[in-house]
């Protein structure tokens, strides 16, 4: 039955495309994308930038000041890029996780093909969604549209590495910009570590640029440059340390250039201008119903997405939306919003620093000097900020605080502003299912037969309004509402039990202590998330007899073989913050790894990382 549908939706599909098809032919698409880079361009104003080919390749295209990459990090801003929609609601939000979607939906490149693009991508997928069917006509370090048939209209990504995290701590490099002239954002500590890194980001940039630029000139010497729409922009912001992986605007603000030619300037948006700026608010999930759009077709509904480009252009938004959950082998709960000025962050799991250790990040020398400074006192409070527990909600005026460093949350003449950006936040969550505040194990376990973005919607599968208004209540840490708390956590619902042991534990001691019975009882709860949130606070909190019980407890569970990877994940990173009382643990700690090498090598590493730490810290 579902690939009837699945073949029904096709056919609509292409009969509403041809409805719409433009008298011409179709237009060439070619995106030019690089990895981890903010708007650090010359034509962006940066003047420590040396940027040339991309600076005049701005003065023939359009420049968006506005454009979020809605995750702060690859393969979640990747995922909701090819199929134009929230990874927070078909429950691939979290980094290098895999799922799939409903059989009637595919990612947007396939809209493309059924157009009769040749479509090409060199080479980064990196998606969280499975690919189904042919995607792609070349995926590959060799994809170009120059293997096109002859005359066939195309669409080709080429993807430069070289901005990426990585390459911005790889030595030995010669510095070409003067480290003693770059910028360092307030948050963080000005060191000769800081200032190399910065500048060999910047550096990298103009490697890059000049990729950009090779590209630009072999679609003019192929003559296809008037007949090609050209896009330039980044997969999200900065890799340095608190840019990327975080959800300020400095880790989801990317530059966008776009360049239509004279020919197919009627598919350009009302305010296209060359060599101009646009404000227009525009993210990552808005690309797939754009390219769709530029090609004659009509978006199909199921995208959450709105067309900014072609025939299908929709209004400008209000509002962008970021998201962040587990990073790597860190779990972490945060969503953002921003308009042209503000931006507000809503973390849920405020107990945990932003800083939490990163084995990828932390080989960065930035994240390394940055926390040894932190730890010998070293830092003014806007660096130490980084390093410890978080407000649950942010507010920042980028036009006057474009570090974002100075939160409003609290300030008496922004508390409209606050409520404004919290009613966003709070409509988009419930608009798109946000899946984001299931534990990542039930949230495979409950979709299981089905679809995440399917279960999203079955409130049998996933009570919503239950589970994310005690999300609210327990980050908000509102010492009033510790006994609704203590109440919730006998609820019937596993997540919403879930938030409620999280609630506990966020408001630290005297929450623990008066709620002892129900923590204990919640050991045995039958959901490993419930049990782990529980055994962190008492391990945390409570008597040395409690804490040897939620010790065992955590012990049981860290075992990837009997438990799997989410929920050995979980529980090594509560014991991680347990400190000597997690001692009685180690001798499963040891073999808790033990398996993990049969995994896809997108995971594989997490729960050996974990494992490590721990194991490292032990011995302190």
């Amino acid at each position: 039955m579902k690939w009837l549908l699945t073949l029904a939706a096709i056919v609509l599909f292409q009969s509403a495309a041809h409805a719409g098809e433009s008298p011409k032919k179709l237009p060439n698409i070619v995106w030019i994308t690089c990895e981890d880079m903010g708007p650090h361009l010359g034509c962006y104003g940066d003047n420590y930038a040396t940027t040339p080919n991309l600076d005049k390749f701005a003065q023939r295209s359009l420049r968006y000041l506005n454009v979020w990459s809605n995750a702060p990090v690859c393969a979640p801003a990747r995922t909701t890029l090819i199929s134009g929609m929230y990874a927070s609601s078909t429950g691939s939000e979290h980094m290098r996780s895999m799922t799939h979607l409903p059989e009637t939906m595919r990612l947007f490149v396939a809209y493309l093909r059924l157009r009769g693009y040749y479509c090409s991508n060199r080479v980064k997928e990196d998606y969280n969604l499975e690919k189904k069917g042919l995607v792609w006509d070349d995926s590959s370090n060799k994809a170009h549209y120059k293997n096109r048939k002859a005359g066939q209209p195309f669409f080709s990504v080429f993807n430069f590495t070289i901005t990426h995290e990585s390459q911005i701590r790889k030595r030995p490099h010669k510095l070409v910009h003067d480290p003693a002239k770059v910028r360092i954002p307030a948050y963080h500590p000005d060191t000769p570590e800081v200032r190399h890194d910065w500048a060999q980001y910047y550096d990298n940039i103009t490697t890059m640029d000049k990729e950009v630029g090779a590209i630009l000139r072999e679609l003019e010497e192929a003559g296809l440059a008037e007949d090609t729409i050209v896009l330039f922009f980044s997969d999200h912001g900065s890799g340095m340390p608190r840019n990327k992986r975080w959800l300020y605007d400095c880790g989801l603000h990317v530059p966008l250039l776009i360049h239509f030619p004279e020919r197919w300037r009627e598919l350009a948006p009302k305010d296209y201008a060359v060599g101009g700026t646009t404000p227009r608010l525009v993210s990552f999930v808005d690309f797939g119903p754009s390219m769709i759009s530029l090609s004659g077709q009509r978006p199909p509904e199921h995208m959450q997405g709105e067309a900014f480009l072609g025939p299908f252009a929709a209004p400008p938004r209000k509002y962008l939306h970021g998201f962040r959950g587990r990073m790597d082998e860190r779990i972490d709960l945060a969503r953002s919003v921003r308009d042209e000025r503000y931006v507000y962050i809503r973390n849920y799991m405020p107990h945990k620093a932003q800083g939490q250790y990163l084995n990828y990040m932390f080989q960065t020398p930035t994240t390394r000097v940055w926390k040894e400074h932190f730890d010998l006192g070293k830092l003014n409070e806007a660096q130490s900020f980084f390093w410890k527990p978080r407000p649950p909600e942010e507010l920042y005026d980028l036009e006057n605080d474009p570090d974002e460093i100075r939160n409003l949350a609290a300030s008496s003449k922004h508390q409209e502003i606050l409520r404004r950006l919290r009613g966003a936040h709070n409509d988009h969550v419930f608009q798109i299912r946000d899946l984001g505040f299931l534990p990542e194990d039930e949230l495979h376990a409950r979709s299981a037969g089905s679809t995440p973005f399917e279960m999203g919607k079955d409130k049998s599968k996933y009570p919503r309004l239950r589970v994310i208004e005690t999300a609210h209540m327990a980050s908000m840490l509102r010492p009033e509402e510790l006994r609704k708390l203590q109440i919730t956590l006998a609820d019937e619902d596993s997540a919403v039990r879930y938030w409620a042991a999280l609630g506990i534990l966020m408001r630290g001691k005297d929450a623990v202590v008066s709620s002892r019975e129900a923590l204990l009882k919640a050991l045995t709860d039958s959901a490993p998330s419930v049990r782990i949130a529980a055994a962190e606070g008492l391990g945390k909190y409570g008597s040395d007899q409690d804490a040897g019980k939620a010790v065992s407890t955590l012990a049981e569970l860290v075992s990837f073989k009997k438990n799997g990877l989410f929920v050995a994940v979980q529980a090594l990173n509560a014991l991680g913050e347990l400190g000597p009382r997690a001692a009685p643990a180690l001798p499963a700690v040891r073999l808790a790894a033990e398996g993990t090498d049969t995994i896809t090598p997108r995971q594989r590493e997490y729960v050996p990382r974990l494992v490590e730490k721990l194991l490292a810290d032990s011995k302190k």
